[in-house]
């Protein structure tokens, strides 16, 4: 979809779907992501500069949805479970059904 339909731009018949403006717009995406760490989302050109080799800090955080998935994947493996296609579906207990 384009960025002027999406923010409500209606198509009217023989005109095109990405405008001129649309067109800038995904082209300035598309060097954005290029130059994303898919790691850590930072941007390339900067967080591989050798003068920032000492200039980023990181902080532990720990997702407990994520943690209870790997627990419960961990135990379903451990009863001889095959986690080939394998997907975990994690809900907070306030949003269970049940």
């Amino acid at each position: 979809m384009s960025r002027s339909v999406f923010l409500g731009r209606a198509v009217a018949p023989g005109e095109p779907l990405f405008t001129e403006e649309d067109r800038a717009w995904a082209l300035a995406l598309a060097e954005i992501e290029a130059d994303t760490c898919p790691g850590c989302g930072e941007q390339w050109s900067e967080s591989s500069a050798p003068e920032n080799e000492f200039e980023y800090t990181a902080s532990l955080v720990i997702c407990h949805a994520c943690g209870i998935a790997a627990k419960t994947t961990k135990a379903h493996q451990d009863n001889n479970g095959t986690v080939d296609g394998l997907h975990v579906h994690v809900q907070h207990r306030k949003h269970a059904r049940g």
